[in-house]
């Protein structure tokens, strides 16, 4: 039997999800970052040697491998140079896509379909870049993961948990988890070399709360994976609606909201640029990657913006 909730709008729909393997395949462009595993793969490491990919020519030094010396330029210079290889080594992809009770919230599109789109590209992406691909999906009470591996079933595994999860968000549920407790886990499961990905509204981040281990979690992240904070926006985070009153509920309780006090609307607008600020400029001092989708476009033409080769070819 079907299930009721498969088409419905605030439910990330599984045909969408598949549909975006194809323009997934412009996504070619991921960040390359120095690899620590040993296997074979599709992304360029630091880490120079026999390899692949031809990286330049120098001087012999006394060790390198007789078999690498140029010898056209050495006849030219009348000095032993050498050809330096850039090994290829594998980047597994992990994406942490949050779908917390905050996230089924949107003025056009939900959050949370937003997200579960963010999570099935970049996921289809990496598997056609010949990665491992993996995910980890929070929701209100519980979570799921799976771990990287280079197959059609672990993203279409991934793809159904997304349908689940947004599903159960009809459910109110207050959440058990906080940002700093989904970074925790992430640093249990993710492995050094890691390509990361974390989905979310970033709501609970409060970098000010001594108690808050959010920024220590990111640091140590961000020190052992290549880190993109993907950052999901609806207008109705940035301002309150027009001026009125409102019913509001979190599923168990309801009130009024009043938009009308300028004070408010003030107040509410300069907590969401502080908080994005914020985490820009973590980004700026971590080095880690930042995006932000709006609800009301596209995913893959964000995505494209940053990532798609050809896109890049045509501004070159």
């Amino acid at each position: 039997m079907d299930n009721p909730s498969q088409h419905n709008p605030a439910v990330a729909d599984i045909n969408a999800l598949l549909k975006l393997r194809f323009a997934a395949r412009d996504l070619t462009f991921f960040p390359r970052m120095a690899a620590r595993g040993q296997m074979a793969g599709g992304h360029q490491s630091r880490f120079r040697g026999r390899g692949m990919d031809f990286d330049e020519v120098r001087q012999y030094q006394p060790g390198d491998d007789v078999r690498t010396i140029d010898w056209r330029v050495t006849a030219r210079t009348q000095t032993p140079h050498t050809k330096v290889f850039r090994e290829e080594r594998e980047r597994p992809v992990m994406v942490i896509t949050d779908l917390r009770p905050t996230m089924f919230l949107g003025s056009r599109n939900l959050k949370s379909v937003i997200a579960a789109e963010v999570c099935s590209t970049l996921c289809w992406a990496g598997l056609y870049a010949n990665d491992r691909v993996g995910g980890m999906i929070f929701g209100a009470q519980q979570q799921y993961d799976i771990r990287p591996k280079r197959s059609h079933h672990t993203v279409l595994q991934l793809i159904h948990s997304l349908h689940d999860y947004t599903g159960l968000l009809l459910n109110a549920a207050p959440s058990r988890f906080t940002l700093s407790d989904i970074l925790s886990e992430a640093r249990r499961v993710i492995h050094p070399g890691t390509s990361l990905f974390i989905i979310s509204d970033f709501h609970d981040y409060q970098p000010g709360q001594r108690s808050d281990q959010t920024h220590q979690h990111l640091f140590q992240l961000a020190r052992h994976c290549d880190l993109t904070l993907c950052h999901i926006i609806d207008p109705l985070d940035q301002q309150l609606p027009p001026p009125g009153s409102y019913a509001i509920t979190d599923g168990t309780q309801r009130a009024l909201l009043n938009t009308r006090q300028q004070k408010l609307r003030q107040r509410y607008e300069q907590q969401f640029r502080n908080r994005q600020q914020q985490l820009r400029q973590l980004c700026g001092q971590l080095a880690m990657g930042y995006l932000d989708f709006d609800t009301g476009q596209p995913v893959i033409h964000r995505l494209r913006d940053v990532y798609s080769g050809k896109r890049r070819r045509r501004r070159a």
